[in-house]
């Protein structure tokens, strides 16, 4: 029997989209190195688009502003705040890691949802790397203490943990802990468009909440993905203008935006308005070009983030590795080791920290020609139990190898973490100026004193100069 087509059109959804470029674009594209002076000029045209929210701070923006540009995060996110009066301002936070790699006491983690709130972030994506949804509880309740939006972004991946009631179920305790929103958070980009389509379908089916899509254009599909999780239901989707768009990054805002208009899912935004924040961003990205800080590389297709699973970053960052040993010649077989490594740890997803955690101690095993003959203090970490539970169990002969006869703790990693708010005040508390100094030294303490430094020094100069202009006002 031929199977009918259903013709009926469905009823008006305009897509919202959130634009990524003051964030992940640049994140992906030039390794997080926009100043906060090239983004202010172009706020006020952003802000009259009508976006549903702007990324702009979180992941990797906070360690680059301090390391690289010598920026406080903390003071772009206000000057963004001044200028954005009508778009809800986005963060990304990886929960209890909140924007570093390791595990924060709670009242850590409180205070920096507090103070992103205080300084200007409306929306705080919040994701663990685990998936472990006892890993956000903290960020989430103190989201909602604070009047925030808490978004829960599931880290998609493939593996034989992740079936259709894995993703439904983990929906549905996502909304019963009292997310305002749910993302699909696909890094690596292996979202397919008919599998998009089924899982926005399935967790519309078992949840209320608002649905985003997020994905990466490393492997080719991001576009079409975005249109078939669109036409199952999804509310939301990740983009960037174009001059950003693609390669590593997200598909473009203006294709988006033209391929849904006079549609029901017309987002309604002005092609004129997007037109001149391409034009504003073309010469930053044509500088970036001629600097060598935009390898064109990374503006291709990438179809090895479908064949091994893993995320354009990691790939780089494994590269780096092997250069730095003189063994690049063993390039496959350290991506024919990853998959092992990642089924050894409990098959997690690869984003921040666990790709870097899954990528070195791949690269280890094969260099030292014995698996786990050496073992990072970050596997070493994960087998322990301290980043959470993983949706497989751990390899046990590997676990008995690396950490032989140690403890593997089953509750919530943070449970263990004393309270260190007030520690780390009393160990900076000569640099700080401000309160949110605190947080930045929690995150980056050798990074944060550089900053302070650098800080000092840059102030010290400015009241030299403000001191000799108002004597040279005085006749002596």
């Amino acid at each position: 029997m031929t199977e009918q087509i259903d013709n009926k059109i469905p009823e008006k959804k305009p897509i919202g989209i959130t634009e990524t470029i003051l964030r992940d674009a640049h994140q992906s594209l030039i390794a997080t190195r926009m100043t906060t002076d090239m983004m202010l000029p172009i706020m006020e045209t952003m802000d009259k688009v009508g976006y549903h929210s702007v990324e702009c701070w979180g992941g990797a923006t906070f360690d680059a502003s301090l390391r690289f540009l010598k920026e406080d995060p903390w003071e772009r996110l206000r000057k963004l705040k001044a200028g954005f009066k009508n778009t809800k301002l986005q963060m990304l936070f990886r929960g209890q890691n909140i924007l570093g790699y390791r595990n924060y006491a709670d009242d850590v983690v409180e205070y920096f949802v507090q103070k992103s709130l205080a300084n200007g972030i409306d929306i705080i994506r919040i994701f663990d790397c685990f998936n472990d949804l006892r890993n956000l509880e903290c960020s989430v309740k103190a989201t909602k203490r604070e009047q925030g939006h808490a978004q829960v972004a599931l880290a998609y991946t493939l593996g034989d943990g992740y079936t259709m009631d894995y993703w439904t179920d983990i929906a549905r305790r996502v909304e019963d802990m009292g997310a305002d929103s749910i993302c699909i958070k696909d890094m690596a980009g292996l979202l397919l468009p008919y599998e998009a389509e089924h899982l926005v379908r399935n967790i519309k089916k078992v949840s209320k909440l608002p649905l985003q899509v997020h994905t990466h254009y490393t492997s080719g599909v991001a576009s079409m993905t975005y249109l078939k999780a669109i036409e199952a239901g999804a509310d939301v989707v990740d983009c960037s203008i174009s001059p950003f768009s693609m390669g590593t990054s997200q598909p473009a805002t203006e294709v988006m935006v033209e391929t849904l208009k006079n549609t029901p899912y017309d987002t309604g935004y002005d092609q004129g308005i997007l037109a001149e924040i391409a034009d504003y961003f073309r010469p930053i990205k044509d500088q970036a070009l001629d600097q060598g800080l935009l390898n064109p590389k990374v503006m291709g297709v990438d179809i090895k983030t479908l064949l091994y699973q893993v995320p354009g970053g990691m790939l780089s960052n494994m590269v780096s590795q092997l250069k730095e040993q003189n063994a690049e010649d063993k390039y496959y077989e350290v991506l024919q080791e990853i998959p092992r490594v990642r089924k050894d740890l409990g098959e997690p997803p690869l984003v921040t920290p666990s790709s870097q955690i899954v990528g070195t101690q791949a690269v280890f095993n094969v260099l030292m020609g014995e698996r786990y003959k050496m073992a990072t203090k970050e596997t070493k970490a994960v087998l322990r139990g301290e980043y959470g539970q993983t949706i497989k169990p751990f390899n046990k002969e590997v676990q008995d190898k690396v950490i032989p006869n140690e403890t593997v703790i089953t509750q919530r990693p943070a449970d263990l973490i004393s309270n260190e708010l007030e520690k780390i005040e009393a160990e900076m508390k000569e640099w700080k100026i401000q309160d949110e100094d605190v947080l930045t030294y929690a995150l980056f303490p050798q990074v944060a004193i550089e900053f302070f430094k650098y800080r000092q020094a840059q102030n010290d100069k400015m009241d030299i100069t403000q001191a000799n202009s108002i004597v040279g006002t005085y006749p002596i």
